[in-house]
């Protein structure tokens, strides 16, 4: 046996987890490393974003940190007490992370190394994953007498040593065993996929056109991925549109809300607004009249809470007031960028992702909002849009009905776990 080898067996041999009551949880990232000289400011939003999830876990105590988050060359460490389901909650949802595992921390030697690896052996053979292994090796410390090989190679016949059931399979394992070696030796079996794209809050506000359908909160989910904040704002026609239809939107932006880090929604009673247009227009331009006031209101709200972008679940085609020229007609009406995620996508793809973020279920119940309501048998689909605006710009008293549903708006707050209270806007 080599002198290198010989003192990775002998010395420092602490066969022990290192100490500390948390768990331990290796979170991996992507996009970030890519941010070069503004890296750290999205590195200290990201580490922000984990810890207020933790924080606000429900286990942890008001008022607690929940849990310690450390950055260290491109991995993120979190040591939380609380539950594993609670932080697989948080970590899955909060964008900026790419993947996350549950780590044992260990000291740099074989035999802590093969400890660990045994631990982690024995766990995926209770729990009858198979017997077939491989060992993965990361080394960033170039220091150590081995290369990415040899530890794979010592690690793999000490372990075959001690459990003779095992079969090392480099092709088609049942397990990995991952291995970093860092300033510490950390090991993990699974690793979890996380939301991946930007932080929160690293792009901007926006205001996000929540209706109660599957689009919408598919848009949302996504501009939450490239690092929007979003507030929400909802249209509802009371006596119209029943309280189960509201309540449904509620459920929405409480589901969504996890993967926003927290929602603030606005319902805005539309009635008002919505009968004076229906009085005022021909009825094939309803549509498209009151979702450019629906707009107006939502960058006057936009403008209230210094968003710089409206959002909305629009995809090219997929109904009247999605058209090119119903499109172009809506954005004259704001003077903010709109967003529009799911421009490119066809409904099932969109479903797709509505079932991934967990709203499709509530997206389908059969509550009708004030669109669906008052759509006409045939709306306009082609709109002329100069002489549409001056249709809409010839309706009485519309701005001030604007005001006045906005002053009439509820808001709902969310934490990042979708949990919620009440109170007037």
């Amino acid at each position: 046996m080599n002198e290198s080898l010989q003192s990775l067996l002998t010395n420092g041999g602490e066969s022990d987890i290192l100490p500390g009551m948390d768990d331990l949880w290796l979170i991996k990232i992507g996009e970030i490393t890519l941010k070069k000289g503004n890296r750290a400011y999205f590195e200290r939003l990201l580490k922000e974003n984990i810890r207020k999830g933790i924080s606000q876990a429900p286990s942890c105590p008001d008022g607690a940190a929940g849990g310690q988050v450390t950055i260290r060359s491109g991995r993120y460490y979190l040591e939380t007490p609380l539950p594993e389901d609670e932080v697989i909650a948080v970590l899955s949802k909060t964008p900026g992370i790419v993947s996350f595992s549950k780590a044992l921390r260990v000291e740099k030697e074989l035999p802590a190394l093969i400890e660990a690896s045994k631990d982690i052996a024995r766990t995926c053979l209770n729990e009858q994953i198979g017997h077939r292994f491989k060992f993965e090796i990361r080394r960033t410390d170039k220091s150590l007498p081995l290369d990415s090989y040899g530890y794979a190679r010592e690690l793999g016949s000490m372990l075959l040593e001690a459990l003779p059931d095992l079969i090392v399979d480099v092709r088609n394992p049942d397990f990995t065993i991952r291995v970093e070696l860092r300033e510490k030796a950390y090991l993990y079996q699974h690793q979890r996929p996380g939301t991946g794209g930007l932080p929160v809050g690293t792009a901007g506000r926006g205001v996000l056109m929540l209706s109660g359908g599957i689009d919408s909160p598919v848009a949302g989910f996504l501009m939450s991925k490239r690092g929007l904040r979003l507030t929400a704002i909802h249209f509802h026609t009371p006596p119209f549109t029943s309280p189960e239809a509201h309540d449904k939107v509620i459920r929405l932006a409480s589901q969504l809300a996890p993967y926003c880090g927290g929602l603030t929604l606005y319902s805005i009673p539309f009635t008002d607004c919505q009968v004076k247009i229906n009085k005022s227009v021909p009825r094939a331009s309803t549509t498209l009249h009151s979702r450019a006031c629906m707009m107006q209101i939502s960058e006057l709200l936009a403008e209230r809470c210094r968003c710089g972008a409206l959002v909305t679940g629009e995809s090219l085609g997929q109904v009247a007031s999605q058209t090119m020229e119903s499109l172009a007609y809506t954005d004259g009406s704001v003077d903010l960028p709109v967003f529009r995620p799911l421009i490119g996508m066809d409904k099932e793809e969109i479903i797709k992702l509505c079932r991934k973020i967990g709203s499709y279920d509530t997206a389908v119940e059969p509550y009708e909002d004030c669109c669906t309501l008052f759509s006409p048998d045939k709306p306009l689909t082609r709109p002329d849009v100069a002489f549409e605006r001056g249709v809409y710009q010839d309706i009485e008293d519309l701005e001030f009905l604007m005001e006045e549903a906005l002053k009439s708006a509820e808001r709902t707050d969310f934490d990042s776990h979708g949990r919620r209270k009440v109170k007037s806007c």
